[in-house]
């Protein structure tokens, strides 16, 4: 197991970042007031409603809801797991990530030699391409130029066993390395040897620009299999990654269409022709991984298939894949090619104006979804019609609710007669600023505390307010003992302190609710409340007694008590003067 990140390294990274800075760098920030504004970059919208807070070091968009700290913007935006988000922050202001030991732990410089082994092997394959005549007119003949080759960092992988092992498997270790890379292989005698051999080299960069596996194609095809791409690895995961797409956003600073391929040479052609809006599948079918990074990536998705049975079913498997994740303002296309061609072909063919306007008029969803539903079925009779809404009913039941899926269920009925009825939740009121919503005491002073953590010093031993037997009582005093702890910690990483527990959701809305006032207002209201919780504290467990002893079921001493609560009761409070 990894080791743990200390709780401690996170409040400094937190505090060291500027949450504008770190959002601003992806997302273009307007001055609102005390706050910075935009149009969400998690949902398509046409006004903002998407607000950062230098104060709290927090963002929330009050359209779709999602908030958090720099972290959580990381880990949301780029698809980033949170040891790599926190590594990325810490990077940005040069802080070295430390690790709490663990039963079994990996050290954390493993996994960056293995990133760093990538890299090596992308660099020697580079190396050799200007070495093999073969590859060099291989390339010539794909038209590709000096510039795309090194671009998309091409390499070869010469012939023979063990050229990678021999340049980088100088050790043990490293040879350790290379096969948790998956860039060797065994055969049956246990004797190790170079994975890939006599193809074409495509290093697969994560979305960090890291190189995390390659794909390789042979030049001829009876020298193997077309493509070979890495194993599953600890870095590569095939279901969650897109050939191509760090470069796609290294030269789009606004993306408004992505269009998936089958093929590295098809993605590089249209790269090198002037489209550089195009990604590949890595060997396997359009996973729901893959349609929710291209919708993140940009609002329309293209998908482009051969035209023939194979190429259908890919495209039927992308749809299926996209439905849940057709919010309103995303949407998807199908372009189907004509036998014979695939995007490389064509775009030398009609160059890049006669692609892109093949891009343009693509089917889209709805059309081809319709299309191939109903290709079989007799639309003249009852029980044809009847078929197309007993096959659309439980698919368009998997969009999402909004405008789409009830349109959509308005063309099954246009063209099916059938009514699709689906449940939907009851609607709910837009926000689009912080309203007041009526809290308990608790969770005001939660609220309060999470604005203005300094609040805790003020709050002394033994906490009165714990006798409060009231959901949210031991949160209170834990993120009070936490904040004491912790002097100048920012809202934002009090409550990263609960990343992974039930309450963190909770804490996460808190914030973001929370108002960014007076600090000498907002410290009266706070101890107020606590205050005031201590005063129904002694209320219950006065009137906890008052009921026991009507059972007669008082000891002495809560005789005592309760002859002192009940006094209290009854003095009277003096005037201020």
């Amino acid at each position: 197991m990894r080791g743990r990140i200390p709780d401690s390294f996170i409040d400094e990274l937190l505090a060291r970042v500027d949450i504008v800075d770190v959002i601003e760098r992806r997302v273009p920030l307007k001055k609102a007031g005390r706050e910075w504004t935009a149009c969400c970059p998690f949902h398509d919208e046409r006004s903002p409603s998407f607000y950062v807070s230098p104060a709290k070091q927090f963002y929330h968009c009050f359209g779709c809801g999602v908030h958090g700290s720099a972290v959580k913007f990381l880990m949301e935006y780029e698809r980033l797991e949170f040891p790599d988000a926190v590594e990325e922050l810490a990077q940005s202001v040069g802080l070295t990530v430390p690790r709490e030991g663990g039963r079994d732990e990996r050290p954390r410089e493993d996994k960056t030699d293995l990133y760093a082994l990538l890299d090596a092997a992308a660099n020697w394959y580079q190396q050799q391409l200007p070495k093999s005549t073969d590859a060099q007119a291989y390339c010539r003949k794909r038209g590709l130029d000096a510039d795309t080759i090194a671009r998309f960092r091409l390499g070869w992988a010469p012939a023979g066993f063990d050229g990678v092992i021999k340049a980088l498997g100088t050790n043990e270790k490293r040879l350790q390395l290379l096969n948790e890379a998956g860039m060797v292989a065994s055969n049956e005698r246990g004797n190790k040897y170079d994975r890939f051999r006599e193809r074409l080299m495509f290093p697969i960069l994560d979305r960090r620009g890291r190189v995390i596996a390659f794909g390789g194609r042979v030049l001829q095809s009876e020298q193997g299999p077309k493509y070979l791409n890495s194993p599953e690895t600890p870095l590569f995961h095939k279901g969650r990654e897109l050939f191509a797409l760090w470069q796609v956003k290294q030269a789009n600073a606004k993306l408004e269409r992505i269009v998936v391929v089958e093929g590295y040479m098809d993605v590089i052609a249209l790269h090198q022709a002037g489209l550089p809006i195009a990604v590949a599948t890595l060997g396997t079918a359009t996973t729901p991984e893959h349609t929710e990074i291209l919708f993140r990536a940009a609002p329309d998705v293209v998908f482009c298939f051969d035209g023939d049975r194979a190429g259908r079913a890919a495209a039927w498997k992308a749809l299926d894949a996209a439905l849940p994740r057709l919010r309103d303002g995303r949407q998807a296309y199908f372009l189907f090619l004509p036998d014979g061609e695939d995007p490389d072909s064509l775009v030398r063919k009609e160059g890049r104006e006669g692609f892109e306007k093949r891009i343009k008029e693509a089917t889209p969803l709805s059309d081809y979804f319709f299309g191939e539903l109903s290709h079989d079925v007799n639309l003249s009779s009852l029980d044809g019609r009847a078929r197309l809404a007993e096959r659309a009913r439980p698919l368009i039941a998997r969009l999402p609710d909004g405008a789409f899926r009830d349109l959509m269920a308005q063309e099954l009925e246009k063209r099916s007669g059938a009514r699709a009825q689906f449940e939907t939740p009851p609607p709910q009121r837009a926000v689009q600023r912080p309203v007041a919503v009526q809290r308990s005491l608790v969770r005001s002073a939660i609220a309060l505390l999470l604005g203005q953590p300094g609040l805790a010093d003020e709050v002394a031993k033994p906490y009165g307010f714990l006798r409060l037997d009231k959901p949210g009582v031991e949160l209170l005093a834990e993120l009070v003992d936490l904040a004491r702890s912790r002097p100048g910690a920012n809202p934002a990483s009090l409550v990263e302190h609960f990343t992974g527990r039930p309450e963190y959701a909770a804490l996460q809305k808190l914030l973001a609710a929370a108002t960014v006032g007076e600090p000498e207002a907002q410290r009266i209201e706070f101890l107020d409340a606590l205050s005031r919780m201590e005063q129904q504290a002694v209320a219950q467990r006065r009137d906890a007694l008052v009921a026991k002893s009507r059972d007669g079921g008082l000891t002495d001493a809560e005789k005592t008590e309760l002859r002192a609560l009940l006094a209290a009761k009854h003095t009277p409070v003096a005037a201020p003067e």
